[in-house]
C-alpha cells in the first residue's frame, strides 16, 4: 500500500473516530427497519396495557402533571404533553435536517430532481384532505382535515426495507424524497392552522436565538453544544410564545450549517502533510504527552477533520439514534393508548374515522400515483431507472400509513379527547391497511432476487 492510500485510509478513520459500530448490529442499529420495529412495538404494548385491567395505571401515567415556573411564565404539562410539546422537537429537529440536507444536495436540491417526488407528495396531502372534508363537511370533525395528509417515515421505510434488496435504490430514493417532501407540507400545515394565540415577547426572543444559530455557523463555531444550547433556548420561547413548540426543530434545522466550511483542498493538503509528520515520528499511545510538536500536529489533524464535519450531520447523526430508541417509541406509547370497548365499531365508521381511512387508503394511492404521472406526462419529470409505474402505485400505499405525524397532527386539531381517540382509530385501522398492502403488492411486483454463485473452491 503506497503512502498516499496509507494517509487515505488514516484520515478516512480520523474522521469516522474510534467508535464505529461493527457486524449485526451496527447493520441493525441503522437500518430503517429499526424504527418501525420499535414503533411497533411501543404501540402494542399501548394498546394491551390500554385495554387491560390496568388501563387506569396507564391514563394516570398520561396526565401525570409537572410544573415549572419562568418569571411571569407558568409551564404545566402532564407527561402526554411533554412528550408531544417537549420530546417530540427532537423528532422535528432532524426532519428539518433531512429536509435541509436534501434540499442542499439531495433528491430536492434541483428543480429536475424534485418535481417528481414534489408533485407525488403534493397529491398525497391535496387529495386525502379532500376526501376527508367531503366526509366531514358541516360536522364537529372538519378540524381534522390535515391528519390523512401525513406519511410516517420510518414505518413506510422500515416496511420497504424487509423487502431486502429486491428493492431498487431509486426507489427508496424516491419514497424519501416524498415522505420528507410531505413533511414540509405538514410542518406548514401545523405552523399555519393549528397554531394556538401568539405572544411576540417570547417570539421575538426565539428569532433573537435563531439569529445567534446563523451567527455561530458564519463564524465558524463548531462545537455542537453551542448550537443544543441555542436551540434549547429556542424552544422554550416558541413553547412560551403559543406557537407549537416542535416547530422550534425544524427553525433550528433550518439555521444550523450543512456545508462543511473547509475547502476540501485545504483538508486534503492539511491532512497529508500532518500524517507524513506523524509518520516521520516516533508515535505511541503517549508520545505525544511529552513531545509539544507532535501533539500539535495532531491537534491540527483533529481541528481539519471538525471542519470537514458539518454541524447539521454531526447534529443529525448524535440525534438520530435518541430519536429511533427513545423519542417515537415514548411518542408510540403515549399516543396510540385507545380504548376499545363495545363501541368500538361506532368509532370505526364515524365521520372522522371514515375520512382518515379513506384518505389516508384512497387519497394517498390516488394521489401520489395521479399527480407523479401528471408530472412525467407533462415532460416536467421522469420516472428513475428501475422503477415501473406499479412500483410508484405500490410505493404509494406505504405513503398511506400516517402513524406519527398523523396522531400527532389529531391531537392539535381536536380538544374533544372522545374525537381524539375516534381519530386514532382512524389512523391505526388505515395505516394498518396501507402498510400491509403496500407491503404485498410490492413484495409481488419487485423483481425476484437473483441467487448468489458460490465461487469454486480450489482442487483438492
Amino acid at each position: 500500500m503506497d503512502a498516499a492510500a496509507t494517509a487515505d485510509k488514516r484520515i478516512d478513520e480520523i474522521i469516522r473516530g474510534p467508535h464505529v459500530l461493527t457486524g449485526m448490529f451496527q447493520e441493525f442499529f441503522h437500518s430503517e427497519a429499526t424504527g418501525s420495529i420499535l414503533l411497533l412495538v411501543a404501540t402494542v404494548l399501548a394498546l394491551l396495557w390500554a385495554n387491560s385491567p390496568w388501563a387506569d395505571v396507564y391514563f394516570t401515567l398520561l396526565h401525570t402533571e409537572i410544573s415549572v415556573h419562568i418569571g411571569p411564565y407558568n409551564l404545566l404539562l402532564d407527561m402526554h404533553e411533554l412528550v408531544n410539546d417537549g420530546l417530540m422537537v427532537i423528532f422535528f429537529l432532524v426532519v428539518g435536517l433531512e429536509i435541509k440536507r436534501e434540499v442542499v444536495v439531495g433528491e430536492l436540491s434541483t428543480a429536475r430532481k424534485a418535481i417528481l417526488p414534489v408533485a407525488a407528495a403534493v397529491g398525497g396531502m391535496l387529495v386525502p384532505a379532500l376526501i376527508y372534508v367531503a366526509a366531514n363537511a358541516g360536522k364537529i370533525g372538519m378540524d381534522g382535515w390535515g391528519i390523512p395528509m401525513a406519511t410516517d417515515i420510518a414505518f413506510a421505510l422500515g416496511i420497504l426495507a424487509l423487502l431486502g434488496s429486491r428493492v431498487p435504490p431509486a426507489l427508496k430514493v424516491f419514497l424519501t424524497a416524498l415522505a420528507i417532501a410531505d413533511d414540509i407540507g405538514a410542518v406548514l400545515v401545523i405552523a399555519l392552522f393549528y397554531t394556538a394565540e401568539v405572544h411576540w415577547v417570547p417570539l421575538a426572543i426565539a428569532g433573537l436565538l435563531l439569529l445567534l444559530i446563523v451567527v455561530a455557523g458564519r463564524v465558524g463555531i463548531r462545537s455542537g453544544a453551542i448550537y443544543v444550547i441555542l436551540g434549547f433556548g429556542v424552544w422554550l420561547a416558541i413553547l412560551l410564545s403559543g406557537v407549537h413548540a416542535t416547530t422550534a426543530g425544524i427553525l433550528v434545522a433550518l439555521t444550523v450549517p450543512i456545508r462543511a466550511r473547509m475547502d476540501p483542498e485545504e483538508f486534503l493538503t492539511t491532512g497529508y502533510a500532518r500524517l507524513e509528520e506523524l509518520s516521520g515520528s516516533d508515535l505511541s499511545t503517549e508520545s505525544m504527552i511529552h513531545d509539544h510538536e507532535q501533539l500539535e500536529t495532531i491537534v491540527d489533524l483533529h481541528d481539519a477533520a471538525r471542519c470537514m464535519r458539518p454541524v447539521g450531520l454531526m447534529l443529525e447523526e448524535y440525534f438520530h439514534p435518541i430519536l429511533v430508541w427513545m423519542v417515537l417509541p415514548l411518542f408510540a406509547f403515549f399516543n396510540a393508548g385507545v380504548q376499545f370497548s363495545g363501541r368500538f365499531f361506532d368509532a370505526l365508521f364515524h365521520p372522522v374515522s371514515l375520512g382518515i381511512i379513506l384518505g389516508l387508503v384512497a387519497g394517498k394511492q390516488i394521489g401520489i400515483t395521479f399527480f407523479a404521472w401528471l408530472a412525467v406526462r407533462s415532460g416536467q419529470a421522469t420516472l428513475p431507472e428501475g422503477i415501473s409505474w406499479r412500483l410508484v402505485y405500490g410505493t404509494s400505499w406505504l405513503a398511506g400509513i400516517g402513524f406519527t405525524m398523523s396522531l400527532f397532527i389529531a391531537g392539535l386539531a381536536f380538544a374533544d379527547p372522545i374525537l381524539v381517540s375516534v381519530a386514532k382509530v382512524g389512523i391505526l385501522a388505515g395505516s394498518l391497511i396501507c402498510g400491509i398492502a403496500g407491503y404485498l403488492l410490492l413484495r409481488l411486483w419487485l423483481p425476484a432476487e437473483e441467487p448468489q454463485m458460490l465461487e469454486p473452491g480450489p482442487s483438492q
